[in-house]
């Protein structure tokens, strides 16, 4: 089968999808563990669905040392070992060579999972069923090793689970596994990245935050607190807006999420921002902008004047949310969201704690500029050179205490490695530095 148009979004959309598929496994002994690094973001989903711990699962494979690709065992955390005899004797690995490529991945397993997860033990897998998710199955060689090793742990039952795979892997896999998920399986597969619309690189920072933000979620009801999670349906004037509302124990502040032109609430970003944002304990509101039919529209993407009004009348209801109603508020936007939030806050009564503007176009705000108060930063990748030419031009009219913070080697999207962990921890100081004063106005 060859695909006509890539069959997710990004991870987040095939994380969630994948867990649909997966419900009938949810159960107290299930553990979800993602292959660094780019299922790990796949995985965060699928714990989320099935209500299940998430960890990674740090497996180097053992190459024969003039044919690396071909495996002759693999190895894990806590010491696990395990051999491919056959291959071994076949390409003729004597003790000393064997050694020695162990030594060399073991080295480099220990610096990778302790880089990824901290100090803190990996999740005990003994007697649990262990699902592994990967972003998907080229050669099924990395996934392999990782069953054998979850194995070795001790775990019960082992679920390979992914959103795609080629047909022909499915069935030797088998042989490795008790069972094989996949939202969809190819005849034809050159590789995972065809399967995705946005196949962006997953960094080890984003790793690391996923796993704190799910393990502080993840928390028993007692020790969170009034830490609250649920999906919201925002209603300004008749329209009813679909979001999603994070409040962590202890919040003293709210970041409303406005997000550019073709995006939703599901941005893998802006998602991932937020998560950053939760470490510290800032709330979130992440709701959908525009309709689906208003998102294909190009004319109303950029009515930055409408998007505004929108933004204001949002903040308004989540203000009247019990657990919202007394926190500062602040306005983090991407792109068009970024100018519709800076021409919201030109209002004399916009009652808006600070702004953030990532990748922004400040410039839609046009003239409203210096009237806003609120401090605002302006977040901008330093490869990104019209995006920010035009940032330079708008903080130029800005009256209100600002600062324009240049991501080096960031692009537009902000896809290479690390770049947006910088901009996501750069927005979530303003927001501690800024946040606390209190906003009036909006009140609904």
């Amino acid at each position: 089968m060859k695909i006509a148009t890539p069959l997710f979004s990004d991870r987040v959309d095939a994380g969630r999808r994948l867990g649909r598929k997966l419900t009938r496994l949810r159960g107290p002994d299930v553990v979800v563990l993602g292959l660094p690094r780019g299922g790990v973001p796949v995985a965060a989903q699928v714990a989320e669905e099935l209500n299940a711990p998430l960890d990674v699962i740090v497996v180097r494979k053992l190459g024969v040392p003039w044919q690396p690709e071909l495996g002759m065992g693999a190895i894990g955390e806590d010491g696990v070992r395990v051999l491919n005899q056959r291959v071994i004797n076949l390409a003729g690995i004597g003790d000393e060579q064997l050694a020695a490529v162990e030594r060399t991945e073991l080295a480099a397993l220990r610096r990778r999972a302790r880089l990824l997860r901290g100090d803190r033990p990996a999740i005990d897998l003994a007697g649990r069923t262990v699902i592994i998710v990967d972003d998907g199955i080229a050669t099924g060689s990395t996934a392999r090793a990782a069953a054998w090793v979850a194995r070795a742990r001790g775990a019960a039952r082992v679920v390979l689970a992914v959103p795609v795979a080629p047909a022909e892997a499915i069935e030797p896999l088998l042989r490795d596994c008790d069972e094989l998920v996949s939202v969809r399986s190819l005849n034809r597969l050159s590789s995972v990245g065809q399967s995705y619309e946005d196949f962006t690189p997953t960094t080890d920072d984003e790793v690391r935050d996923l796993l704190i933000h799910h393990r502080a979620a993840s928390r028993p009801a007692t020790a969170q607190e009034h830490w609250h999670d649920e999906q919201v349906v925002t209603c300004p004037e008749t329209l009813r807006l679909p979001g999603r509302l994070t409040v962590p124990a202890g919040a003293d502040r709210l970041v409303v999420f406005a997000h550019g032109g073709g995006s939703s609430r599901h941005s893998p970003r802006n998602e991932y921002v937020a998560a950053v944002m939760h470490q510290s304990g800032l709330a979130t509101l992440l709701f959908d902008l525009l309709t689906p039919d208003e998102a294909a529209d190009r004319a109303q993407v950029f009515d930055i004047e409408r998007l505004a009004g929108r933004l204001t009348e949002v903040t308004a209801w989540v203000r009247q949310h019990p657990l919202c109603a007394t926190l500062p508020v602040g306005w983090f936007g991407a792109s068009t969201g970024a100018g519709a939030a800076l021409w919201a806050a030109a209002e004399p009564h916009a009652g808006v704690a600070a702004i953030v503007s990532r990748g922004g176009r400040p410039d839609l705000a046009g003239r409203r500029l210096s009237a806003v108060t609120a401090p605002t930063l302006l977040i901008v990748g330093g490869r990104d050179t019209r995006v920010l030419e035009l940032n330079r031009a708008a903080q130029a009219q800005l009256r209100c205490p600002n600062h324009l913070f240049v991501v080096p080697g960031a692009t537009h999207l902000f896809e290479e490695p690390g770049t947006l962990t910088t901009a996501a921890r750069q927005a979530r100081g303003w927001f501690l530095k800024h946040g606390l004063r209190q906003a009036t106005g909006l009140r609904g």
